[in-house]
């Protein structure tokens, strides 16, 4: 049996039961625990992979536990054991169960995917047992604390420890995040297969019945979850049903008010808050726009009123459609999902459009965004989102094509803020 990376320095005998007990137990849930295993691991007391607990009553503190073990490499929590090695067992093992899957999905960030098992003893007792791994590691409480185990007791990590967990972890991008609170059935399946064949043209192969979450899965938009296939964030947001996507992704919403003015003191016009999958949010945000906009290709030529008269309505004013679709397009696919408090934005005023995004700025400066020369956010979906089989049409690629075609459009160029965990784009209106 492979020996897991954490235990390849073990000084313990490999012939021993404990030692034996650990590559099974680090060998990625390969099977169910049976008493023997419980017997033998409860017979060499708690350490840096094992953990006792008695009852689950403070989920706060056993939130704790759970970070420290995955930040420490993985390991097992048997609920049902006493700190004396006694078997005591559970009255209602299927209650903690609900409540550990609870902890890990709602609690722990990034979310953990545990093996849980239920063991039973002839005299009656049973009791819970969790293993978790480091895969997704370096894992954080709700407030944002990271624990780790030193022995059998775990303690909050300091910053040059928790730099060495960024630093061996190989944490995945927040985008291929499984989505546990989601079901690999509430992805439109004709939305797929119509990007599946618009992708292979005439080379399309795939047999009559071939499944969805195969294909999600080839995509890597979907992912294993113990036996079931999830989608990812990407996934959902690409190819979810609409309401399901409102209902797992609230913070893909998009506000967009018009204001019949310069500045938000103006009356509001009209406001709509728009969600669903990023097509269905494209559609209505373009046709939001266009009920108040003219969107173009070339900049419209000046047409002298006669006679020096004012026109008794004020024109619409015109944009860079190629600008506005990049602008949308980066609205839509760069912004950062991890804000749950923060909706994007889109507001139109008499002069201008602001398109304003959640994004963590970590030191950001406007020039390295100006220049394309940031690590964008999201590259999966945006690779997926902008190419034509997908649907959403995008004439531009970047934000430097896009400040060249509104300085080529408007004679100025749009106007670029970090601001407080948000990114803001102004586009002016000719």
């Amino acid at each position: 049996m492979a020996h897991g990376r954490k235990f390849s320095k073990s000084k313990r005998s490999p012939d021993s039961e404990r030692y034996l007990f650990e590559q099974k137990l680090m060998s990625r849930y390969s099977r169910s625990l049976d008493r023997t295993d419980v017997l033998n691991l409860i017979k060499g007391g708690e350490d840096t992979h094992l953990e006792f607990k008695l009852r689950l009553v403070n989920t706060e503190k056993v939130t704790a536990e759970i970070v420290a073990l995955a930040n420490s490499g993985g390991g097992a929590i048997m609920f049902g054991v006493n700190d004396q090695r006694r078997i005591e067992g559970l009255d209602d093992p299927e209650q903690v169960e609900e409540q550990l899957l609870e902890i890990c999905r709602q609690q722990i960030k990034p979310a953990l995917l545990p093996r849980l098992d239920k063991v039973y003893f002839d005299n009656g007792a049973r009791i819970v047992v969790m293993q978790v791994d480091d895969r997704r590691a370096p894992h954080r409480t709700p407030d944002n604390r990271y624990f780790i185990r030193i022995g059998s007791t775990k303690r909050e990590a300091d910053g040059n420890e928790i730099a060495a967990l960024f630093a061996r972890s190989r944490v995945a991008a927040f985008e291929d995040l499984p989505l546990l609170s989601a079901r690999i059935e509430e992805v439109d399946e004709a939305l797929v297969w119509t990007y599946v064949r618009e992708l292979e043209g005439e080379s399309f192969r795939e047999p009559a019945g071939f499944p969805t979450p195969q294909a999600m899965r080839d995509l890597r938009l979907a992912t294993d979850c113990g036996a079931m296939i999830v989608p990812t964030l990407a996934g959902f947001l690409l190819f979810g049903r609409s309401p399901e996507v409102q209902k797992v992704i609230p913070q893909s919403r998009v506000v967009m008010i018009r204001y019949s003015g310069i500045n938000v003191a103006s009356p509001v016009v009209e406001q709509a808050e728009i969600n669903g999958n990023l097509t269905a949010i494209y559609d209505k945000a373009i046709a939001f726009l266009q009920r108040y906009v003219d969107l173009r290709e070339t900049r419209p030529p000046r047409n002298a009123t006669p006679n020096g008269l004012q026109e008794p309505i004020p024109a619409r004013a015109n944009y860079s459609c190629g600008a506005v679709t990049e602008a949308l397009t980066n609205l839509l696919t760069h912004r950062d999902y991890s804000l749950v408090g923060l909706p994007s934005r889109l507001l139109v005023f008499d002069d201008r459009l602001e398109f304003i995004n959640a994004m963590r700025t970590n030191g950001t400066t406007r020039k390295s965004v100006e220049y394309g020369a940031i690590l964008q956010e999201n590259p999966r979906l945006h690779r997926i989102f902008t190419r034509s089989e997908y649907g959403c049409q995008s004439w531009l690629h970047g934000l430097p094509a896009l400040r060249r075609a509104q300085l080529a459009f408007a004679k100025r160029e749009p106007r670029i803020s970090l601001l407080n965990d948000e990114f803001h784009l102004e586009l002016g209106g000719v």
